[in-house]
């Protein structure tokens, strides 16, 4: 993304912005709520549009331009929005499934294939949920909620996994599962692109982090020399000490 300009509601969602990240790279990218996080998701997976302005550019995998359909399967996305959208009476394989529609949950128009369903069981198995395949997801946890939509995202094997605040709503034990599993598939090769305003989100095999502040990139570079108490209160405007343990970092204010 070279000088990339995002407007929502009359205002500069994102100003000026500028980003490269690598297929395969390890990145979170960290920021206050109202930075303009959740607006540089959806204008990665083209739900917004940047501005047309000169010298912008914006290129996804090589190519400035794509057909959404053939984009999503490069990229597994999961949200609040999709957690928000699993109320139905949708089983986890449903949900699962359902990446193959970029759809939420399988509806009567949806044509699932035998190896669709073979796909969508080892995805859960990977994840080690094949108990929630036949599970509503009214009956889940959030955390449990939030494992079958990273099912969903990875069964097209995408190129990067883009999470967009994975542990709103999650508790601790939720928390900590959900980072074990990000740890598992960043050791096998997926990349990570971890949106987050929450520290402890990022985990130890995320190597890069950009600061985010009012649109703009405030920082960017390899995670030790980022994620410094002089920097964390400068971003989030409060005095703070770091600690890190075991290879994550947390604030005490």
């Amino acid at each position: 993304m070279r000088h990339v300009s995002v407007r929502r509601g009359g205002k500069e969602a994102l100003e000026n912005f500028n980003l490269r990240i690598d297929a395969g790279e390890h990145v979170a990218i960290l920021g206050p709520n109202g930075c303009g996080k959740s607006t540089l998701i959806r204008t990665i997976n083209r739900e917004f549009y940047p501005l047309q302005q000169p010298g912008m550019k914006m290129s996804i995998f090589g190519h400035e331009t794509w057909n959404v359909w053939n984009l999503r399967p490069l990229l597994g996305i999961v949200s609040n929005d999709m957690a928000a959208a699993c109320t139905r009476d949708f089983t986890g394989l449903d949900i699962v499934m359902s990446g193959f529609f970029s759809a939420i949950g399988i509806w009567p128009h949806h044509e699932v294939l035998p190896e669709m369903r073979r796909k969508a069981a080892q995805v859960l198995e990977k994840l080690s949920a094949s108990h929630l395949a036949g599970r509503n997801t009214d009956e889940m946890s959030s955390g449990e909620v939030r494992r079958v939509l990273i099912g969903r995202a990875l069964v097209h094997d995408p190129k990067t996994l883009l999470l967009d605040e994975p542990s709103t709503s999650l508790d601790l034990h939720a928390q900590h599962e959900l980072r074990e599993i990000l740890r598992r598939l960043a050791t096998d090769g997926t990349g990570i692109v971890l949106v987050t305003h929450h520290l402890a989100d990022i985990i130890p095999e995320i190597d890069r982090v950009v600061l985010m502040r009012n649109g703009a990139v405030a920082g960017d570079g390899p995670k030790r020399e980022i994620l410094t108490p002089e920097r964390l209160e400068e971003l989030f405007r409060l005095p703070v000490q770091l600690q890190e343990l075991n290879g994550y970092y947390h604030l005490l204010s």
